[in-house]
C-alpha cells in the first residue's frame, strides 16, 4: 500500500515511462480514460498512475468516483479487470495526502499485448517534445515492443484507429463473385447477408451499437489501399517476371487479399501455355506449363499463412524455367521440411484461412498441400520443391520445362481404367519414372510418413499392377506393363 511519503517521492521525480500524472482539478477522469492509461502502462514497462496530481507534480486531489462522494479502490480495480483484454489485475490505493486524496493505480507489465474492451491498443513512449505520452500500438510493432500476441489468431487483433469507412464495398462484391464462381466450394449462405453481416460472420469486425471494431482480418480482406498502407505497412505482394538478371516486370501491390489473388491469378493465366495430348480413348487433354490448381493453392497459402508482423513482401516470380512463390514467416511450430507433407494443418492465421475456404479459394479439407502437388504430378511434371524454405520464409518452386506427356497420357488412361490415384501414389510413380527404381527407405523419405506408411502405398501400387519388386535387395520399379504402356504413349 502506498503512503503519502511514496506519493511525494513519485511526484518529486516527475512523469516518466513508468509514472503518469492525471489532474482532476477541472473534471473527473472518465472510466474509459482511466482504463486506457492503465493499458498504456501495461504495454510498456508497467508503472503507477496517479489521479489527482498535476503535470508539475503538485497534488490537487482526486474527485470521488462512486455514489456518496466516495471512491472504492476495489471497484476501480474491478473496472480495470473487466475493461481490459486480456484482463489486467491492478493494485489500487486511495492515499490521503495532506494536499488532497490521490488515487494510485499500480499496473504490472504485461508479457502479451493488452487492449481495452473496445479494442484499443496503446503504449507509452517519449514523444517528439521529449515528454512521455500514450500512442497507438499497431499489431506489427508487437514483436519489437517485446509483447506476445496473447490471442490464438493474430488477425483477430483490433486495429486502433481503423473504422468501417476504411473497408471497400467493392471487395465484399468480389467475395460474393468468388463464392458464385466456386462451383459449390464456397459458403453460399454468405450470399444472403449484407456486407456488415458478412464481415461479422467472417470475424472481420466485432461490436454493435455505436459502431464496429475493425480487426486486422477485416483490413486484409476488404481494406481500402490507403488504409492498408497506413495500418498494415508490412502487407505487400510482388509480381516479378525475371529472365536471369534481367527484370521484365516488377510490380508491387498493397491491395486487399481477394483483389491481389484476382490480379496475380489473371497474370498467371495470361502467361500460361499448354500442349495438347490425346489419350488412347481419344480424350484430348490440355497440359499447361504449370497446373493452375496447384498455383492457386500455393498462392493462397502464401497470402493466408504469411506472418503479417514481419517485414517483406509475398513474392511471385515468373522465371524462364520455373515459377517461385515466397512468403515471410517460416513453417509453423512443429512443421519442417521433413514432415510438411504429413503434418496436420497448423494455420498461422486460422480465421483468414477460414475466410479463403468460405470464399471457395482453397481446399476446405485443410489438405491444400496435397492439391499443390497433385495438379503438377497429374500433368507429368516434377513435384514442387520446398528446399529453399527456412526459419524466416517459406518458398515453393514449380519446375518448368517440357512435361512428360507419355506419363500424362498413361495416368489419364489408368484413372479411366481403375480410378483416381492418390497424391502419395503419384509421387512414387513420378519418382520411379525419373530415377528408375527406389527402395522402401527412399520411398519413406519421399512420402515423409515413415516406412510403415510407405509400405502401404507401395502395396497398393503393386496390387494395381503398376510397380514390381525388381530384386532381392528390395528395389521397386515400374511394372513391365507400365513400361510398355509408357513406350507406346511416347510414340503415339
Amino acid at each position: 500500500m502506498l503512503t503519502p511519503t511514496d506519493i511525494d517521492r513519485l511526484c518529486a521525480a516527475g512523469e516518466s515511462l513508468t509514472v503518469e500524472f492525471k489532474s482532476e482539478a477541472q473534471r473527473r477522469l472518465s472510466d474509459g480514460e482511466l482504463v486506457e492509461n492503465v493499458v498504456c502502462l501495461a504495454n510498456t514497462d508497467g508503472g503507477t498512475l496517479l489521479l489527482g496530481v498535476e503535470d508539475d507534480g503538485s497534488v490537487t486531489g482526486a474527485r470521488p468516483r462512486h455514489e456518496g462522494d466516495v471512491t472504492d479502490p476495489r471497484r476501480v480495480a474491478a473496472l480495470v479487470t473487466n475493461a481490459t483484454r486480456p484482463a489486467v489485475s491492478v493494485e489500487v490505493d486511495l492515499v490521503r495526502h495532506p494536499q488532497g486524496e490521490v488515487l494510485a493505480v499500480q499496473v504490472p507489465r504485461s508479457r502479451v499485448a493488452v487492449a481495452t474492451s473496445r479494442g484499443r491498443y496503446v503504449r507509452r513512449m517519449i514523444g517528439v517534445r521529449g515528454e512521455p505520452e500514450c500512442v497507438p500500438l499497431f499489431f506489427y510493432e508487437l514483436a519489437g515492443a517485446g509483447l506476445g500476441l496473447g490471442v490464438p489468431d493474430p488477425t483477430l487483433i483490433p486495429v486502433a484507429g481503423a473504422t468501417w469507412d476504411d473497408l471497400d464495398p467493392l471487395e465484399f462484391d468480389r467475395l460474393r463473385r468468388f463464392i458464385e464462381e466456386s462451383g459449390g466450394r464456397g459458403d453460399a449462405s454468405l450470399l444472403e447477408l449484407s456486407s456488415t453481416e458478412i464481415a461479422k460472420a467472417l470475424g472481420a469486425v466485432e461490436g454493435n451499437g455505436e459502431g464496429v471494431v475493425v480487426r486486422l482480418l477485416g483490413l486484409l480482406l476488404f481494406g481500402r489501399e490507403a488504409a492498408l498502407r497506413r495500418f498494415v505497412p508490412t502487407h505487400e505482394v510482388a509480381f516479378q517476371e525475371l529472365n536471369g538478371a534481367e527484370v521484365g516486370i516488377n510490380d508491387f501491390f498493397r491491395w486487399p487479399l481477394l483483389r491481389v489473388f484476382d490480379e496475380i491469378t489473371a497474370r498467371f493465366r495470361h502467361r500460361l501455355h499448354a500442349t495438347e495430348v490425346v489419350t488412347s480413348h481419344g480424350v484430348r487433354i490440355e497440359v499447361p506449363d504449370y497446373s493452375e490448381g496447384s498455383f492457386r493453392e500455393a498462392l493462397a497459402n502464401a497470402l493466408v499463412h504469411r506472418d503479417y508482423r514481419a517485414l517483406g513482401a509475398v513474392h511471385v516470380q515468373w522465371h524462364a524455367d520455373h515459377l517461385r512463390i515466397d512468403n515471410p514467416g517460416g513453417f509453423p511450430p512443429g512443421v519442417c521440411l521433413d514432415n510438411f507433407l504429413v503434418s496436420q494443418p497448423r494455420p498461422r492465421n486460422p480465421m483468414l484461412a477460414d475466410a479463403f475456404k468460405r470464399a471457395g479459394l482453397v481446399e476446405r479439407t485443410g489438405r491444400g498441400i496435397d492439391l499443390v502437388f497433385e495438379g503438377q504430378l497429374r500433368f507429368g511434371r516434377q513435384p514442387p520443391g520446398y528446399d529453399l524454405s527456412g526459419s524466416e520464409s517459406v518458398s515453393v518452386v514449380f519446375p518448368g520445362g517440357p512435361a512428360d506427356l507419355a506419363l500424362t497420357r498413361y495416368l489419364a488412361d489408368e484413372q479411366r481404367r481403375a480410378g483416381r490415384l492418390r497424391v502419395q501414389e503419384l509421387l512414387v510413380l513420378g519418382e520411379l519414372r525419373r530415377r528408375g527404381s527406389a527402395t522402401l527407405e527412399r520411398a519413406s523419405r519421399l512420402l515423409q510418413g515413415g516406412e510403415e506408411a510407405a509400405a502401404r502405398v507401395l502395396d497398393r501400387l503393386r496390387e494395381r499392377g503398376l510397380i514390381a519388386v525388381e530384386d532381392d535387395a528390395g528395389e521397386y520399379g515400374l511394372s513391365v506393363d507400365v513400361c510398355k504402356a509408357l513406350e507406346g504413349a511416347a510414340s503415339a
